[in-house]
């Protein structure tokens, strides 16, 4: 069993539906330990579309992370995601930021997340949930990587979880 921590991501239909919904399937395949508050974010990279819902799962699975990548795909198509162009509108989008402390460095698979470290949409909920662990590559904790984090794009908490 190993930790892994996925970013969720929605802004098509019902967001907040999308995200449960993500969370819920992961969990068929481990066991949620922690969710993120969930957090409005400006899109990033293509900036005319719906803002995003957001969060972070921590997740325990027996999934390897190609495995694990399988799943997350199978759950996104599930949810109606259909892939036209890069950071395109989604129903769903889940991200594999880290997985336990494994390097991973494939042509379709890379973790850490390759960009984690510079999308305060994806450091504000993982610190939330996880502050003190540490990126393999960077060396910093999550805390250190949000304080450092250089991203202007708006991330608010919602407060009500809406």
């Amino acid at each position: 069993m190993t930790v892994a921590y996925v970013s969720a991501g929605a802004n098509l239909g019902d967001r907040k539906a999308c995200l449960e919904f993500g969370a819920r399937r992961l969990a068929e395949k481990g066991t949620l330990l922690r969710a993120s508050s969930l957090f409005e974010t400006e899109p990033v990279g293509y900036a005319d579309q719906p803002w995003f819902l957001n969060q972070v799962l921590e997740i325990e699975t027996p999934l390897s992370p190609r495995e694990l990548l399988a799943w997350c795909n199978a759950v996104e198509r599930e949810a109606g995601r259909v892939r036209t162009f890069r950071n395109a509108p989604r129903p769903l989008d889940l991200d594999i930021l880290l997985y336990g402390g494994e390097v991973v460095a494939e042509a379709d698979l890379s973790i850490p997340h390759p960009r984690m470290t510079e999308r305060r949409f994806v450091l504000e909920p993982l610190a939330e949930i996880a502050p003190g662990v540490r990126h393999p590559l960077a060396g910093k904790t999550v805390q250190e990587l949000l304080a450092g984090c250089r991203d202007s794009a708006a991330v608010r908490r919602l407060d009500d979880g809406a």
